[in-house]
């Protein structure tokens, strides 16, 4: 299986390169592997000590972050390697200050694995949540190089847990413990004779609890809300818009909306203004109206929605109306009731909230007019949803401290 296995990866990138003439996402994902050798021999040292770190995309380094911070505070001396699997995590977290040397993850050749190894030499190898690369793997194990897999979660549908699923299965086994999110995957791991596993939840927890303790303040939110009741919409795809424009359109005077869309390229923004019969502003423009006078504010800009978040009374998060709902924990750890779309199956958090009516769900446009109408005229209504959050997100961190601790292990 393996020579299969290394005969499709070599078929695999040399088509990838030929889609790369036509495919704009293709060509970063192509164009940035081959320049990842020349990014870690700038960055690194023969004589570095290093750990490294591998996410798939921007969800996954979230996910990474409170660890890398903890590694970087209590081995100072050690430089922190980042690869991504992912453009869309690669170019937006390429030039972060949290790593010493960020790059694409080359292709998992046996070759491409033993180059990257050789140079960066890690002490400590960290994989996050899903990422297993089997040459990958194999070579970790055969230089003795510890290997973490953290914040993982597995469903028994996945191929590890099918008969066919020998050669990933083999993968899978070659880290040196695992870190999960719930139970349910210790047990499923248990059922593939899988022991060295911890529960410990999910290193998100942590990433979020810090927000509370940083500056969330924006001069300009402040401007806008005004005191009054502030609904924030994040990350939403246009099967959210169309949802929530028929609601703000229709609504009475006294709410303050924000909207900070998934996709902000100029005609996807104007489209959604277009579409807004409410006095409306730009974050991009807004210093060229008065934004106090403004009901709806359109954020067409990344960066900010996360202390946007803590100005909410009622929050929603886009992308359960198509199959990727967005981060519901941002919103849930200021203690706001948060509302989505169908299609959480799959997300732990999302799933466990919505059950504790923390969060709620919502298929239809009468479904949200309904539940809006509710939390508008009952501000207690909202106090108990969002206690019932920001809760659940105290009770569950630390991932990342249970995880330091076993690193401390090898030193």
């Amino acid at each position: 299986m393996g020579v299969i296995y290394n005969l499709v990866t070599k078929v695999s990138w040399f088509f990838l390169q030929i889609i790369a003439i036509f495919n704009s996402k293709i060509k970063l994902f192509v164009k940035g592997r081959k320049q990842s050798f020349t990014i870690l021999r700038n960055r690194l040292s023969k004589d570095d000590s290093t750990f490294w770190v591998h996410v798939a995309s921007l969800g996954e380094f979230e996910q990474g972050l409170p660890i890398i911070e903890k590694l970087r505070s209590t081995y100072p001396s050690y430089k922190i390697v980042v690869t991504f699997f992912s453009p869309s995590g690669y170019e937006i977290k390429k030039d972060t200050t949290s790593a010493d040397a960020v790059a694409y993850l080359p292709i998992d050749s046996k070759k491409n694995v033993a180059l990257f190894l050789d140079i960066v030499q890690p002490k400590v190898a960290i994989f996050v949540k899903y990422e297993i690369w089997p040459n990958y793997m194999k070579a970790l194990r055969n230089r003795h190089i510890p290997t973490l897999l953290v914040s993982a979660i597995f469903k028994k549908d996945q191929i590890y847990f099918k008969w066919y699923g020998h050669f990933l299965r083999q993968a899978l086994r070659q880290f040196d413990h695992y870190f999960v999110q719930d139970e349910a995957s210790k047990q499923l791991l248990a059922t593939i004779q899988i022991k060295e596993v911890s529960v410990c939840g999910d290193t998100r927890l942590d990433r979020v609890s810090e927000i509370l303790d940083r500056d969330n303040a924006l001069d300009f939110m402040e401007t806008f809300k005004k005191n009054k009741t502030c609904f924030v919409a994040g990350s939403t795809w246009p099967q959210d818009e169309a949802l929530l424009i028929d609601y703000i359109n229709s609504s009475p005077k006294g709410i303050k909306y924000v909207l900070a869309p998934h996709n902000i390229k100029k005609e996807q923004i104007l489209g959604l203004a277009g579409s807004i019969t409410k006095k409306k502003a730009l974050f991009s423009n807004f210093a060229d109206v008065n934004v106090g006078d403004c009901e709806v504010l359109i954020v067409d800009t990344i960066g900010l929605l996360t202390k946007i978040y803590s100005y909410a009374d009622i929050a929603y998060v886009g992308g359960g109306f198509k199959t990727g709902l967005h981060n519901t924990l941002e919103p849930a750890v200021f203690g706001v009731p948060v509302i989505i779309g169908p299609n959480y199956k799959g997300f732990k958090e999302a799933e466990e909230l919505v059950a504790q009516k923390g969060i709620v769900s919502i298929s239809d446009a009468w479904g949200f007019s309904e539940l809006m109408k509710k939390l508008v005229e009952d501000p207690e209504l909202r106090k108990k949803m969002g206690r019932i959050n920001s809760q659940y997100i105290a009770r569950n961190k630390g991932a990342s401290v249970q995880i330091m601790n076993y690193i401390r292990t090898y030193f």
